[in-house]
């Protein structure tokens, strides 16, 4: 089968497909998640690479089916995972246009709208911020990426010289500081970057779940006695374990004080920044010198669509730039290529799916979408505070909120197995999902409003999903039932 299929036989696939997709959207209210337990199957596939093409209709039918049917579906209602939405629907059509168009944006001569249209992106999520002078900033492939960018720039920021010498001409050891609750990705831009993961000092957390200040400013003070430089601190808003947001304040005077980059690792909850009656979940964000922001997390975005944004506009093309002389800039062409700031060369524009979906829906949509998931989380917190089951595990600030068991008797790795338990019974069935973690150091249980087709009625199924569990396992004859009998006697 040639590529260039004809105007009819590609009329024929689109319209069925996307059919299909209408179909699976109107499902997802009521959709499971998964398949039940039993039906469940994780073996490799085992198909020979094909010689001859097959049918289109067929391929495409079949692989759409058993994608629906025996999927795993983050965008269901009954989803209460990790940070992925249920993405719009004209971000869904934006990326269809993307891989249709397939724009460059490496370079403005060859994309001038996409560029401008990213920038016009990145310029009204940056006047959001609050930042009082320039700024500026690309789209990343997510979190990971927008958070080695921020501490690149840090970097280059701090010691010009290493990005053409290398660290090694810094002459000391160069180190930065994230939470105990922190994301991997900074660990894993440590070790990226050359610094090695062993520079990154995780600072213990308060009983909110924040950073410490003070911990931080004593961990920064014994590193300058001990002829170490201290250059960056990554403040969170949002944790993945319990959705936490550090205090911004307070972290961004220590920097001033001590001259260091402030990267805010808003991945989730940066997106906060939309919402004028929440806005102040994120006082003092203005103080960053670089943020990080995941659209494809609480924005509802397909995935992926990273963003790293800076208020020193200028160190951007001094950690990124490099001359090639394959793609000249053109005289006319206005606007920074966006290679020169940026970790990517080729790469898609994962902007266009924000942008529609902030011209066809606008900021209040938004604004209405992180208020409804607020005040759901809340009432699920509020349902584990009356539990006689569950306690709060950490203040509920963000729509995550992270619980536990309540039997203070049992050992950590007795806990762990009864979270494991709850988890197993709650999600047998294949039609919600939530997850174990560990916060700082113990097992807890965590669930998440993340769908934007998430009702009340959707939580009380949760909810009822885990009282009959807790129940169940007190009072069965199982492994569990002996734990928590001769911990805590629950008849």
């Amino acid at each position: 089968m040639r590529f260039d299929l004809d105007s009819a036989t590609r009329r024929r696939l689109g319209y069925h497909l996307i059919d299909q997709i209408d179909n699976f959207f109107a499902s997802l209210p009521e959709r499971p998640v998964q398949l039940p337990i039993e039906k469940r199957t994780f073996a490799a596939l085992t198909n020979v690479l094909p010689e001859i093409g097959e049918d289109a209709d067929k391929v495409l039918d079949e692989v759409f089916r058993e994608m629906v049917d025996k999927g795993f579906h983050v965008p269901s209602a009954n989803y209460f995972g990790l940070m992925n939405p249920t993405p719009t629907y004209i971000g869904v059509m934006a990326e269809a246009l993307v891989a249709a168009l397939n724009p460059q944006l490496a370079t403005v001569k060859r994309s001038q709208l996409a560029s401008r249209i990213e920038h016009e992106t990145i310029h009204w999520i940056g006047e959001r911020v609050g930042w009082p002078g320039e700024f500026n900033g690309t789209f990343t492939t997510g979190g990971n990426e927008a958070n080695f960018s921020g501490l690149a720039l840090a970097l280059a920021a701090k010691f010009p010289k290493a990005i053409e010498e290398g660290v090694a001409s810094i002459g000391a050891r160069p180190v930065l500081y994230a939470s105990a609750e922190a994301h991997h990705s900074i660990d894993k831009s440590a070790g990226l970057l050359g610094l090695g993961r062993k520079a990154l000092r995780r600072i213990a957390v308060n009983k909110n779940v924040q950073l410490d200040p003070q911990i931080l400013e004593r961990t920064i003070e014994a590193d300058l006695a001990s002829g170490n430089k201290p250059f960056c601190v990554v403040a969170t808003t949002g944790t993945t374990n319990s959705g936490a947001v550090d205090e911004l304040v307070g972290i961004g005077e220590i920097c001033r004080r001590h001259d260091l980059w402030l990267h805010v690792d808003g991945a989730y909850g940066g997106s906060a920044i939309f919402s004028d009656q929440h806005r102040d979940l994120l006082r003092g964000i203005e103080q960053a010198d670089s943020i990080a922001i995941d659209p494809h997390k609480w924005m509802a975005m397909p995935l992926a669509a990273g963003v790293v944004l800076t208020c020193h506009p200028e160190i951007l093309e001094r950690a990124f730039a490099v001359a090639a002389p394959y793609m000249p800039k053109a005289a006319e062409a206005k606007g920074i290529d966006n290679s020169r700031i940026s970790t990517q060369w080729t790469r898609r524009m994962n902007s266009l799916k924000l942008w529609l979906t902030l011209r066809v829906h606008g900021r209040k949509a938004y604004e209405e979408h992180i208020d409804r998931q607020l005040t759901l989380a809340r009432g699920f917190a509020s349902w584990i505070n009356a539990s006689q089951h569950f306690e709060l595990a950490a203040p509920q600030v963000l729509p995550i909120v992270a619980f536990r068991f309540k039997a203070p008797s049992l050992s950590s790795q007795q806990l762990e197995e009864v979270h494991n338990g709850i988890v197993d019974e709650v999600t047998r069935d294949g039609r919600r999902w939530i997850s174990e973690t560990r916060l700082n150091g113990e097992s807890v249980l965590r669930m998440m409003v993340i769908s934007y087709l998430t009702e009340e009625g959707h939580i009380h199924e949760l909810s009822d999903a885990l009282a009959k569990s807790a129940t169940s396992l007190a009072s069965t004859g199982t492994r569990y039932h002996s734990l928590i009998q001769g911990n805590r006697g629950i008849a």
